[in-house]
């Protein structure tokens, strides 16, 4: 028996305009339809949820958040209301709340494709990547001829280490859609390429096809850099990469001497040696920092694989909680304005909230990884909220650190890397990473283990029991055959990591030297030996 309230025509009409407005894309008018349906009938599930999904789109989470959770409260059982709700939430950087609500939509065991997808995005920007996984392929099998379905299940393939799936799933992305251009990219980096099973002479044509499209450019291009490094073509792959970076810099607004000003504005705020008293006092949090692409993930891993350490993932939270604690005027971000408030900091409840703020999945284990690379920038605002954390700073050859950031096809709207589409920017933020460890090191002193992936590589068991020595764990053997880490690994280098540990990366830049010259010269005059390992 169906006890539904019946729908007046009037309230039914606009809930079905607000929805062809949402279907074509017209956020502002759905959510203007669904606002007065909501005044028509406060206690209509549908228009709440209607009006969530219009903000979530133009990016009003308040509000969204608001009307999302009222459509939940209203309709309970419903797993569509609870997924948006979810993604809502994540949205807005509350995962530990976001994972409780998926966990309930999950619960409600929902079987429209799109849903199950959409959860499964919650799942894997909470960094549940195995659920995630789950929830994707459910997707794929409901429908298959969906290349978005295809491409996630392809991605979280690739974090789960299913990398012969991954390769086929973004084969048949490709297929069903073949301007997924990212897809491209992600395929190529998959494996090493060889002679006899490369994409080159298919990207060449596609690249020449669409020489207006700057998403091709960039994608194609980066794929083509990569699959000719792997063939040895080391001067195609530099122009390669070259040409993919400048599309994408086309895009991106970045200022190198905004990121001066941030380390001058941190070393003014932190000018002697940090004080550590009146933090919170949690000894779970490990934080694993560096330049990206110095060998974060591997320390990570290495970490994870002992049997009280959790890997959390790049963590967003502990730079979101340091943004809640903006005054009205301040952008709620890591800024000179902001760090000029921060002797008002209240430390132990920064270091509270972080904390709190990564549950439910770090209350798994004693201890939990937390490896977002550029949490280098807050060191010193962690040690004060976090006195008993310990920090791992990764330390790699300065030339191969630029050029493997110079490599990696990063999002042009990411918030962390606007410095990475061009060469000589990523030097020049290389100096400002250099400047601040070294600030850190003096007024932090014995804080932060300073770890050398060339000595990692040429000395694993040593390197290895020096680096839970110094996170105060106890040593394992798993430790040293992390390859058996079943974990998902969702950064650039999830590929890399599961083959163990090898040298070929180390020197990589000696390959690319007729191209690296402005660089060296860039560094060296700052002061940082690029003839000599990273060694410390």
């Amino acid at each position: 028996m169906n006890n539904a309230k019946p729908i007046p025509p009037a309230l039914r009409r606009l809930l079905d305009e607000a929805t062809q407005a949402h279907a074509r894309g017209d956020h502002a008018q759905a959510g203007q339809l669904a606002v007065q349906a909501t005044q028509l009938d406060p206690h209509c599930a549908e228009a709440h949820h209607l009006a969530g999904l219009a903000c979530l789109e133009t990016r009003q989470l308040g509000r969204a958040l608001e009307h999302l959770n009222r459509a939940v409260a209203i309709e309970t059982e419903n797993a569509e209301y609870a997924t948006h709700f979810a993604r809502a939430l994540a949205a807005a950087g509350r995962c530990g709340h976001a994972l409780q609500v998926a966990n309930i939509a999950y619960a409600l065991t929902p079987a429209d494709p799109l849903t199950l997808d959409a959860l499964g995005g919650v799942y894997l920007q909470c960094n549940a990547h195995g659920r995630a996984h789950a929830l994707f392929r459910k997707a794929v099998a409901l429908l298959p001829d969906e290349a978005r379905f295809r491409f996630n299940f392809a991605l979280t393939s690739t974090f789960t280490g299913d990398l012969v799936k991954a390769e086929a799933q973004f084969d048949t992305c490709i297929d069903l859609a073949p301007e997924h251009w990212v897809a491209y990219g992600l395929r190529s980096r998959l494996r090493r390429q060889t002679v006899e099973n490369n994409h080159v002479d298919a990207l060449q044509a596609l690249l020449a096809a669409h020489p207006d499209d700057v998403d091709a450019q960039i994608h194609l291009n980066g794929a083509l850099g990569k699959e000719y490094e792997d063939l040895g073509g080391y001067s195609a792959a530099f122009e390669h990469m070259r040409k993919g970076k400048a599309a994408a810099r086309t895009r991106v607004d970045y200022r190198p001497e905004q990121d001066r000003a941030l380390v001058d504005a941190l070393i003014a705020a932190f000018p002697t040696t940090i004080a550590t008293n009146g933090g919170y006092g949690s000894d779970e949090p490990i934080f694993v920092v560096g330049m990206p692409r110095s060998g974060t993930t591997l320390v990570e891993r290495i970490l994870s694989s002992h049997p009280d350490v959790h890997s959390a993932g790049e963590l967003m939270d502990f730079g979101m909680q340091v943004g809640r604690l903006a005054p009205e005027g301040v952008p709620p971000r890591l800024c000179p304005e902001l760090l000029a408030q921060s002797a008002r900091f209240d430390w132990h409840q920064l270091g509270l909230r972080y904390v709190d703020g990564t549950r439910p999945q770090t209350a798994l284990k004693p201890r939990f990884v937390d490896k977002l690379p550029h949490n280098f920038l807050y060191l010193g605002l962690i040690a004060k909220a976090l006195p008993k954390a310990k920090i791992v700073c990764l330390r790699r050859h300065p030339l191969d650190t630029c050029l493997s950031n110079f490599r990696e096809a990063f999002a042009e709207d990411s918030a962390t890397h606007g410095y990475s589409f061009d060469l000589l920017d990523i030097g020049r933020y290389y100096v400002q990473f250099d400047r601040l460890m070294a600030h850190w090191d003096t007024v932090l002193p014995g804080r932060i283990l300073q770890l050398d992936y060339e000595a990692l590589v040429a000395d694993q068991e040593s390197t290895t029991r020096r680096l839970l020595a110094h996170c105060e764990l106890e040593w394992h053997d798993a430790c040293l055959d992390f390859r058996r880490n079943t974990a998902a690994v969702a950064t650039a280098s999830t590929a890399q990591v599961r083959e163990g540990l090898h040298r070929r990366a180390v020197g990589r830049w000696e390959k690319f030297r007729p191209w690296l010259g402005e660089l060296e010269k860039l560094l060296d005059e700052a002061g940082i030996d690029t003839a000599a390992t990273a060694t410390r």
